[in-house]
């Protein structure tokens, strides 16, 4: 072959390629439909602990599709059993000296009715030997009875106080020592709630340990391994929420005007390109931006961009959990204000 005809093949070539991109080009150009290239990502979450440690064990690996509640992983609580048993020890010694406080006070407030019983007799026999005294002064003043049996009436009635104010004595005394025994008994009894709030947060420290899935999601990276020691607030496993994906991407000033919140999106990714997932703009910042690198040409990253965020339907991600990937790039297609309906190469089976 001459020189010449293998340039004419090289401008051929050349020319056709040129038109095979323009001829792609529009076929990803609709009327009034923006577009924006992105890639699919999902909400982080750090699952950390709450409590220091070392950890134990791990259950899960990178990758691993995991949901709501799903052990994940869990601190070694040697210590803190140990110290439950020892609180719960305790709390059954609180109980004990509840129950004996119990007792004191029932004991002393019967032997405060057994002094009142007392007094009670006690005042009758002062009221006997006070009415004797004084039949026995008017007899006396007659003559009919005798000097001795005068001082033996008075000798009555004096014993008789005094054994009222014993009866009084010892009913103060009765008194006082239900108080010390009221006390003895809430004592016990705030040693015992003490100890018991103790158990809880030793056994929610103890539930704490054991790293639970807070979301259905999948195992982004597992940041420590057994044996290592963790503090407080440590991460143990990175994982990604995946019932809220989206993709961000980013449009010119002339676009975002265009749109707003709520608007539908469809999403073609380069892996899946049969597929139109639908989606819905969740959000637009309000401040323009260089775009990053990720965005393919240099001319448009010299652009002033808005970020735009299109997350897909809640309930279409649940019932295709386990297939969804993050990472995956692709083009996010917006309908603009005033477009009523899809292009039929951007309807799609899923709604």
């Amino acid at each position: 072959m001459s020189k010449r005809n293998i340039v004419w093949a090289v401008v051929i070539i050349g020319i056709a390629f040129f038109v095979y991109l323009g001829i792609n080009k529009e076929s990803t150009s609709y009327e009034g439909i923006a577009s924006g290239n992105g890639r699919i990502e999902a909400v982080e979450i750090n699952v950390a602990t709450k409590v220091a440690g070392r950890l134990d064990n791990v259950w899960v690996e990178e990758g691993q599709f995991v949901l709501t509640g799903d052990k994940l992983a869990k601190i070694d609580t040697t210590t803190l059993e140990a110290e439950l048993h020892q609180t719960q020890a305790v709390f059954k010694q609180t109980q004990n000296a509840i129950n004996t406080a119990k007792s004191q006070v029932n004991q002393r407030r019967a032997e405060k009715d057994a002094a009142q019983a007392l007094l009670k007799q006690r005042e009758s026999e002062l009221d006997l030997a006070k009415k004797r005294l004084a039949r026995v002064q008017s007899l006396s003043q007659q003559g009919s009875m005798s000097a001795q049996e005068l001082d033996d009436a008075k000798a009555a009635v004096v014993s008789a106080e005094s054994a009222v104010a014993a009866a009084k004595s010892q009913i103060a005394s009765t008194e006082a020592a239900i108080t010390t025994a009221i006390s003895q008994r809430e004592e016990a009894e705030s040693a015992a709630q003490a100890a018991k709030a103790t158990i809880e947060r030793i056994q929610i420290q103890i539930d704490d340990s054991t790293l639970l899935s807070p979301r259905d999601g999948r195992v982004q990276y597992v940041v420590s391994r057994p044996g290592e020691v963790i503090g407080s607030g440590g991460r143990v496993v990175n994982m990604v929420d995946l019932s809220d994906v989206y993709m961000t991407f980013f449009l010119p000033t002339q676009t975002i005007g265009k749109i707003s919140v709520g608007s539908e999106v469809r999403i073609v990714l380069d892996a899946l390109p049969d597929y139109r997932i639908p989606a819905n703009i969740s959000f637009i910042s309000d401040v323009a931006q260089f775009t990053p690198k990720t965005v393919e040409t240099q001319e448009e990253r010299e652009k002033l961009m808005f970020r735009v965020r299109a997350s897909i339907d809640k309930k279409l991600l649940e019932q295709h959990l386990e297939r969804v990937k993050t990472g995956l790039p692709g083009v996010a297609y917006v309908k603009l204000d005033g477009q009523d309906s899809w292009p039929i190469e951007l309807q799609s089976e899923l709604d």
